[in-house]
């Protein structure tokens, strides 16, 4: 055998062997970053049942009859008697 196709034969091995080094690495990676995306799915699935969660409690908080009952109660508030109103009228000022 020739220098020449020695040296063509182990750069072709030596070839081989850094791309199958490069295809186990690049498997491990995806492996790696899949174990990742499905942590952040498992995390975006519990954020979302949170946020759900808040939204029933904001909205069962938020009815007319509790927030005047609260009012009410915890606030000492009170609707005004008619003769407490006093109505002020904006008046708008001709242009020149």
């Amino acid at each position: 055998m020739t220098r020449a196709r020695l040296f063509t034969a182990a750069g072709l091995m030596l070839a081989v062997i850094l791309t199958a080094i490069a295809v186990v690495y690049t498997k491990y990676l995806t492996r790696l970053h899949f174990v990742q995306l499905q942590d952040l799915r498992a995390q975006r699935d519990a954020i979302d049942v949170e946020w759900n969660r808040l939204r029933l409690e904001e909205a069962a908080l938020s009815t007319h009859g509790l927030v005047e009952r609260k009012a009410r109660h915890e606030l000492g508030m009170f609707a005004p008697r008619a003769g407490d109103v006093l109505l002020i009228e904006e008046r708008v000022h001709a242009q020149p």
